[in-house]
């Protein structure tokens, strides 16, 4: 018995290192910004809001599973509410669907 909750235990974090992978949302700032259409006065603030957002979801990855839903959940929160603050309606509309469809390609959501 005691081998197979080991075996178990073992295989849970080999899946959340693997996995860790998936909350890597690194992106081509250059690329977003041409998706986005941003003006040069946005592009520094967008990444810094993406920055901040990147290291919230690798720190997610450090908890089980009901702690890290919360957190991404609060990090998604967070970086929309700051987007929305920065970006015009139309690039709002078109990064939260870039986000939506980034993390579904990637199993998050």
């Amino acid at each position: 018995m005691l081998s197979m909750t080991l075996t178990f235990a073992g295989n849970e974090n080999m899946n959340s290192v693997n996995n860790a992978e998936a909350y890597n949302l690194n992106v081509n700032m250059t690329q977003l910004g041409k998706a986005l259409k941003l003006a040069d006065d946005q592009k520094e603030a967008v990444a810094e809001i993406h920055k901040t957002f990147c290291a919230e979801m690798m720190f997610a990855t450090q908890y089980g599973k009901e702690e890290r839903d919360a957190r991404i959940d609060a990090a998604i929160k967070k970086d929309l509410g700051f987007m929305n603050y920065v970006l015009s309606r139309d690039q709002y509309k078109k990064y939260v669907m870039l986000l939506n469809i980034t993390m579904a390609n990637r199993g998050l959501k």
